[in-house]
């Protein structure tokens, strides 16, 4: 199924779609060091992106007409007008992408759409135009008008929605957030994922159901155990964990179990990967040691017997207290890129272009390639199901 893949980032989540089964009819993205990241893979040789067609543009004037009929469009639209770390503009924010992702689904009417942002945009501050942002994607051809506030626009799109009228092109949005340590993910990531489908087709979908869960970590761990028998570590760093989780861990006491997988922690996601400081560590795409960590009130690091924090993009740099590891006996250390790309579920065969800060940069603003490929497998299911009723519908049976 061929799709368009817009603001890709460093590609977490066109790769995650493209094991899903789309395949990326043009891939946009303005920022340069995450093109180079694409190309250099592709010049490597790397399988999933060797087909995506890279186009270094703006995705508010690219050519949408140039693609092509496609079934998804898809993309992660600039997060800074809502991040808890950026200024908290909105829709006053000129890096605020959503009405180009507008654009785009009005413009090429796929069957289906997967936008995903930071879970800031659910806040109470953000929740009129969080509903502005899915009435438009439920009713793209209902657009602004010249001097037009959002607020009125937003006036007009609801009493469209309260009509009951399905004239022109409409879509079914649900919109859900998700943290990716719930689906195997070795990070504690909220991020909110808007989904659509065209009200014509008659889809009915909803969120793939949770994997993991925190409560079966803490069995595993204080359980039955089996934990420590893939990692065994001292006691005294057991004890040491414990101290921490002890009021979790008599929450749950008695507790029914619940057939989840347990989380996967920053010590299972990396722990066979060489210090990066030894030779070893040569060897290894992107595995460069990162002096300086230090942490400061707020950014305390990551503790290994726990999924890690979100890893941070930051609008100055990396805010280091939080891509770093607590080791829990007063020192630290930086996520190298590729621990990194380990807890954004990247393959350790795809490669980051540029300096650790600009790779750390394209890491904090993906989205985790399995959690994309969940999402996005549970749509392409979707659409292939009912396009293949629709098939049986259509061809007449046979004597």
């Amino acid at each position: 199924m061929r799709s368009l893949e817009l603001f890709a980032g460093g590609g977490g989540l066109g790769l995650g779609l493209d094991l899903a089964g789309f395949k990326a009819a043009a891939v946009v993205e303005w920022d340069k060091w995450c093109c180079d990241t694409i190309r250099h893979n592709q010049a490597l040789g790397y399988p999933l992106v060797q087909h995506w067609k890279v186009h270094h543009a703006d995705a508010k004037t690219f050519d949408y007409g140039s693609v092509g009929q496609v079934e998804l469009v898809s993309g992660g639209p600039p997060c800074q007008p809502f991040s808890l770390g950026g200024k908290h503009k909105g829709y006053d924010d000129a890096r605020d992408m959503f009405p180009t992702a507008v654009k785009a689904v009005r413009i090429l009417q796929p069957r289906a759409f997967i936008f995903e942002n930071v879970k800031g945009i659910t806040r109470p501050a953000f929740a009129n135009y969080f509903q502005y942002i899915q009435l438009q994607l439920a009713f793209p051809e209902i657009t602004i008008r010249p001097k037009e506030s959002w607020l009125d626009h937003l006036g007009r799109l609801e009493q469209q929605r309260t009509s009951g009228s399905r004239s022109g092109l409409q879509y079914n949005v649900v919109a859900r957030v998700l943290n990716a340590a719930d689906y195997g993910i070795p990070q504690q990531r909220e991020r909110v994922f808007i989904v659509g489908f065209r009200a014509d087709s008659g889809e009915r979908w909803s969120f793939p159901q949770a994997t993991h869960s925190y409560d079966a970590l803490l069995h595993a761990q204080y359980g039955t155990g089996t934990y420590w028998q893939h990692h065994p570590i001292k006691q005294s760093e057991r004890k040491q964990h414990y101290a921490r989780v002890q009021g979790d861990v008599d929450r749950r006491a008695g507790s029914k179990e619940t057939g989840l997988l347990p989380w996967r922690t920053l010590r299972d996601a990396i722990s066979d990967l060489p210090d990066p400081q030894s030779h070893a560590a040569r060897s290894v795409l992107n595995h460069v040691y990162q002096p300086g960590a230090r942490p400061y009130p707020g950014h305390t690091g990551s503790l290994l017997d726990l999924p890690s924090k979100a890893l941070k993009a930051g609008g100055h740099g990396v805010p280091g207290g939080e891509n770093m590891i607590d080791f829990g006996d007063g020192t630290y250390r930086y996520f190298t890129v590729r621990e990194s790309a380990r807890l954004q579920t990247f393959p350790d065969g795809y490669l980051f272009h540029g300096s650790w800060s600009e790779a750390m940069r394209q890491l904090g603003n993906a989205v985790p390639v399995r959690l994309a490929s969940i999402v996005g497998s549970s749509v392409a299911m979707q659409l292939l199901s009912s396009g293949e009723e629709r098939m049986k519908m259509e061809i007449p049976l046979r004597a």
